[in-house]
């Protein structure tokens, strides 16, 4: 399935291909304080809408992850990195898909603050 999402402001937008079922809820000290539910794609099924140049970047502890978030609004819809195979990888913020329903989902506990 195909959906939208974005963003508060809809200054990053993007598409993701995914039949989405469960959440990770990460407790390491970016994800505790920011509160996304995060589910992990290949790159190639996310595809940005908007310009590169409207992500603000946050990297912490080992920086293998790219957090990016918008400048105006503040919200972190997705992150990218790369996966335990090596291949790159998009984490997407659950919460910034309007047609998908958070109710339904599988929530997941992930102890990111001992890794």
């Amino acid at each position: 399935m195909l959906h939208q999402g974005s963003c508060h402001c809809g200054q990053i937008a993007f598409e993701v291909e995914g039949d989405f079922t469960e959440g990770l809820d990460c407790n390491c000290s970016l994800c505790r304080r920011r509160g996304g539910l995060l589910a992990f794609v290949g790159a190639a099924d996310f595809t940005l809408k908007t310009p590169e140049s409207g992500l603000s970047t946050y990297n912490f502890n080992r920086r293998v992850l790219h957090h990016h978030f918008c400048s105006t609004c503040g919200i972190a819809p997705f992150s990218e990195g790369k996966g335990p195979d090596g291949q790159p990888m998009k984490a997407i913020n659950l919460r910034c898909l309007p047609d998908l329903d958070l109710d339904g989902l599988t929530v997941k506990t992930w102890d990111g603050a001992s890794h």
